[in-house]
């Protein structure tokens, strides 16, 4: 079943790793890398459920995680700028167009509270702390905006996995139509992967000839 399948890899990853390795890929998470924190946090959840990982300490390693990857990315953005943002975005996947995106978001409304808010919206929270960088936003309220809205994010999938743990039984019951879900939005999600790093290599293209 591959609903099971992948939760029984995804929890061998992390309890393989422990909180560092959850940590990690939180950082990655919050950088320019295409970790999705729904697919890490809701697992850790799992281990909490389990007992096998300590309810706090998780949330504090992943938290830690997110500081530190969004920090990376502000000094890149700091110190880089834009245009070394994009040379070493190249190596990162990082897609052109999702990054104007998420300057034109914290441009237009910019702040504290917009950073917060980035922290709950897919795509934008993997790379608002670039333009927060670039445009030379201070440190502290950075920081206070980033733990706090992330903190919150990943203790919200965390307990929505320890639901999903105590009630495993009767997600197997319905294991076929879960699997059915699971998998067409597994294939959904490649096929947006594709497409979007397409077209960010497309509109490259066309940049370079103009």
């Amino acid at each position: 079943m591959l609903t099971n399948a992948i939760s029984v890899f995804a929890i061998a990853c992390l309890g393989a790793t422990g909180y560092f390795g959850a940590a990690f890929l939180m950082a990655l998470e919050s950088m320019i890398f295409p970790v999705p924190s729904e697919a890490v946090m809701p697992f850790v959840g799992f281990l909490v459920a389990d007992g096998k990982w300590n309810l706090e300490l998780a949330i504090l390693a992943t938290s830690a995680g997110s500081l530190i990857g969004s920090l990376f990315s502000y000094t890149m953005g700091y110190y880089g700028g834009k245009p070394f943002i994009l040379k070493v975005g190249r190596y990162l996947l990082l897609n052109r167009h999702d990054l104007k995106l998420t300057e034109d978001f914290f441009s237009r409304r910019g702040g504290v509270l917009t950073l917060f808010i980035s922290r709950f919206i897919p795509v934008i929270r993997h790379l608002v702390s670039i333009p927060a960088g670039i445009g030379k936003m201070h440190l502290l309220p950075f920081v206070l905006a980033t733990v706090l809205g992330a903190t919150l994010w990943n203790s919200f999938l965390l307990v929505c996995g320890m639901f999903l743990r105590d009630h495993w039984k009767v997600v197997m019951t319905y294991s076929h139509q879960v699997d059915i879900v699971v998998g067409a939005v597994l294939l959904l999600g490649l096929l947006w992967f594709v497409k979007s790093r397409y077209k960010a290599r497309k509109s490259i293209g066309l940049a370079e000839m103009d």
